[in-house]
């Protein structure tokens, strides 16, 4: 195997962590309204089911990077698989709400980890001049991981109508909602084997005084005319700090750091704080939203995983070409106006119940419930809901509201899905990738393990308050509101980014040190 392709082979085993992440947050947007009814689970309940995965993952960002440099980015890297694993068997097989949560908070330590130690793992292997690709093959599997799981789970919901033998045998109509849950137990058993034939990272073999092993690794990689110069650099950079292998928390907050930490910490927090984990987790709920109907909601998550690959795989083209600074910006533009026009079309939004309408609901809904709402016209979803909570009850009502909904609702459905497609668009050719790269990037090497834990447990702490209080924002703020407070954000991040941001492209990570640390 070349060089070329060995870099590429581990690039792409060691980033099965990120496709597991993808499957992992966006297979719980089919889940919810399953779970909701049968536990019977209140707006927060449901909030915490989906968001109790990022609070461990923010825990295991904080860690995960200082663990490694103690022992290692591949053995942290097989425990990942291994708590992908038993995760996702506890969670298919969970008897009541508290299991299904404390399943999913393992799988978050497992998610954690895999965001901190992919990208990093691969930046350290990967030459300067395709680092920038390399380390977006992680971003590239995270949304293979949306995509399969959108897919997976419409796939599963249109089965689970089916009169077949063999669906009925397999229960797949009854506990469509587990077998959702337990695919992702195949590639969590396939990544945790493929990791033992990765080998350890060189620089992190250097860092700890194996330097036989590090050339070993390093000319298998490069080939034996680069392995000198490559070992040489490495070297030279850790011998700038003896104390690499002990760095803290508090040498992040050095005078030479700030520059660095600042724009860790705002591309950090804004590609959170923009929404993009509201719109993963919640894809199906926020489409049923628009009136189209749960199969149909189902059907136009697909097209959010699809569109999400294609713009990865566009960004991974344009990364080390056009730079991490122009992606960035023009992603993060296209951001706002997306969440600007998905607002939009929920603002024009009026609900009314006719008693036409109502013969085509559910034979399982006692429509005499519902006599109050017909004739009454409601101008934004936030009262409708409240009317309809109100009469049904918390479980019937969250188990025919996209059936109500798609009869009483009078908008263009049109505008949510170009807000929402165009969002994930503008989001993978930036956002996604780019944030990664950077963080892979700008921290010196040795506090590289511990500075991306910190940033990235402000990431996962943010991504954790969007996805806890998403279902509240709807239910108190409206969809309208709530997609105009993260077009908002967009627009405050583009600002600070475009003041901040330098550009790393083509430059070697030690290179990368002396223009960004400043003493």
């Amino acid at each position: 195997m070349s060089e070329k392709k060995s870099i590429t082979f581990l690039a792409l085993v060691v980033s099965i962590g990120g496709f597991l992440f993808g499957f992992d947050a966006s297979v719980i947007s089919g889940v919810t309204g399953f779970i909701v009814p049968q536990f019977d689970l209140s707006k927060s309940q449901e909030g915490f089911a989906v968001a109790c995965l990022t609070l461990t993952s923010a825990i295991a960002m904080m860690v995960a990077g200082p663990w490694s440099d103690r022992v290692g980015r591949k053995k942290m890297l097989l425990f990942v698989g291994l708590f992908y694993a038993v995760s996702a068997l506890f969670s298919a097989i969970a008897p009541s709400y508290i299991v299904l949560v404390i399943a999913r908070m393992l799988g978050g330590f497992a998610v954690g980890a895999a965001l901190i130690l992919a990208p990093m793992y691969i930046a350290e292997i990967a030459p300067p001049g395709k680092r920038g690709k390399m380390v977006s093959i992680n971003q590239l599997n995270i949304v293979l991981g949306f995509s399969a799981a959108y897919f997976c789970n419409y796939y599963l919901l249109e089965l689970s109508g089916s009169e077949a033998d063999w669906v009925k045998k397999l229960s797949i109509d009854d506990l469509t909602w587990r077998w959702m849950l337990g695919l992702e137990l195949v590639p969590a058993l396939l990544y945790f084997f493929l990791m033992f034939l990765v080998p350890e990272s060189p620089r992190w073999l250097i860092l700890r005084g194996r330097k036989e092993q590090a050339l070993s690794v390093i000319t298998k990689l490069n080939g034996a005319e680069a392995a000198e110069k490559i070992f040489g650099e490495i070297e030279d950079s850790l011998a700038q700090n003896k104390k690499s292998s002990g760095a803290r928390f508090k040498t992040l907050f050095a005078p030479g750091f700030k520059l660095v930490l600042a724009i860790g910490l705002i591309v950090g927090i804004l590609q959170q704080i923009t929404g993009v984990n509201a719109i993963y987790f919640y894809a199906t709920s926020i489409f049923e939203q628009s009136g189209i109907g749960k199969n149909a909601a189902f059907a136009q998550a697909i097209w959010v995983g699809l569109i999400n690959v294609v713009f990865t795989v566009v960004a991974m083209v344009l990364i080390d070409k056009l730079g991490r600074r122009p992606l960035l910006l023009t992603g993060v533009a296209g951001v706002a106006l997306s969440m600007f026009v998905a607002a939009y079309g929920f603002n024009q939004a009026t609900y009314s119940l006719s008693q036409e309408s109502l013969t085509g609901l559910s034979e399982t809904l006692d429509e005499t419930k519902l006599s109050g709402l017909v004739g009454v016209v409601y101008e934004n979803d936030v009262d409708f809901k409240n009317a309809l909570y109100q009469a049904l009850g918390n479980v019937e009502a969250s188990r025919h509201e996209a059936a109500i909904i798609q009869e009483a609702v009078e908008m263009n459905p049109v505008l949510i899905l170009i807000g929402i497609l165009g969002f994930v668009a503008s989001f993978a050719i930036s956002l996604g990738p780019v944030m990664w790269v950077l963080f892979s990037e700008i921290f010196p090497n040795h506090i590289r393990g511990i500075a991306i834990s910190a940033v990235g447990f402000v990431n996962s702490a943010v991504s954790f308050l969007v996805q806890q209080f998403f279902p509240w924002e709807l239910a108190n703020l409206g969809n309208a509101v709530t997609f105009l407070i993260y077009g908002s954000f967009a627009v405050a991040g583009f600002i600070l980014v475009y003041n901040l941001l330098p550009e790393t492209k083509g430059k070697s990570l030690e290179e990368l040190e002396t223009i960004l640390i400043k003493d």
